[in-house]
């Protein structure tokens, strides 16, 4: 925490470096994702002709199957953007590794929703990139 005199009263304020701003722009960055995935999933549930899968097909499960694991996903991830707002150092690991799994399930998805997995793909990198080469730049300074 730093201090900051005003007349003779003293005010309390976090202290905040570069890197605080790349954290929550990952943490916006995480809830943004969460949402699209949480969407995603929802599409997928409630309006199977919605995505045309070609003849090869979904790697390894059905459309149905993959729609669970978008919303899933997509909870976890926009529940850990909430708490990246908060300071939450956990949310940082936690965070890249759910980037870096929906990053992978979108790759597996690209047949279905070759646009949107794409942009999902991209944004997911961003967030990786954020929280992980940002992250140790919030610590207080002695």
């Amino acid at each position: 925490m730093n201090q900051q005199a005003h007349g003779g009263t003293t005010t309390l304020r976090p202290a905040t470096s570069e890197g605080s701003g790349w954290l929550t722009f990952g943490g916006a960055m995480l809830v943004l994702v969460g949402l699209f995935n949480v969407i995603l999933g929802l599409v997928g549930l409630t309006k199977s002709s919605y995505y045309v899968v070609g003849p090869e097909g979904l790697l390894v499960f059905d459309l149905t199957a993959w729609s669970w694991i978008h919303l899933t996903v997509g909870v976890l991830t926009a529940a850990t953007g909430v708490a990246l707002f908060f300071g939450a150092t956990w949310a940082r690991v936690i965070g890249a590794l759910l980037a870096g799994f929906n990053a992978l399930a979108q790759l597996v998805f690209l047949s279905a929703s070759p646009l949107w997995s794409t942009i999902i793909i991209a944004l997911d990198i961003l967030v990786i990139w954020a929280v992980v080469t940002h992250g140790a730049q919030t610590r207080p300074e002695r």
